[in-house]
């Protein structure tokens, strides 16, 4: 079976409620493992316009999976050494928090791979 790359990307808006509250990054901002296959999480590119810190946090079925801080107006680029097996309908999905009251908009692009 031949792997296929799966990305999750776009430009988001979003208005923090506070680090520890994470949401929604946008509706259907999520990934579903087809029934037939597995994936991984292999990258993650992320932009914030914000003048506040963002944290954009990777769920596996509603668990916490990966956090990934991006600055104040900064951007990140993180190839992931450590891969771990989605199992088939898993669903993977991202949220932001930030300061309360902090405003911007995420620059998402999120590599996955089917296997």
């Amino acid at each position: 079976m031949q792997s296929r790359p799966r990305t999750i990307t776009g430009v988001f808006p979003f208005v923090g409620a506070g680090l520890e509250h994470p949401a929604p990054l946008a509706a259907g901002v999520s990934y579903r493992v087809p029934p037939d296959r597995r994936a991984q999480v292999i990258y993650l590119r992320a932009g914030n316009s914000a003048a506040a810190l963002a944290c954009l946090t990777v769920t596996r079925d509603g668990r916490v999976m990966r956090l990934f801080p991006v600055g104040a107006g900064a951007a990140v680029h993180v190839p992931l050494a450590v891969l771990e097996d989605l199992e088939p309908d898993t669903l993977v999905e991202v949220l932001v928090s930030a300061p309360e009251g902090a405003e911007g908009h995420i620059v998402l692009d999120l590599g996955l791979m089917e296997v």
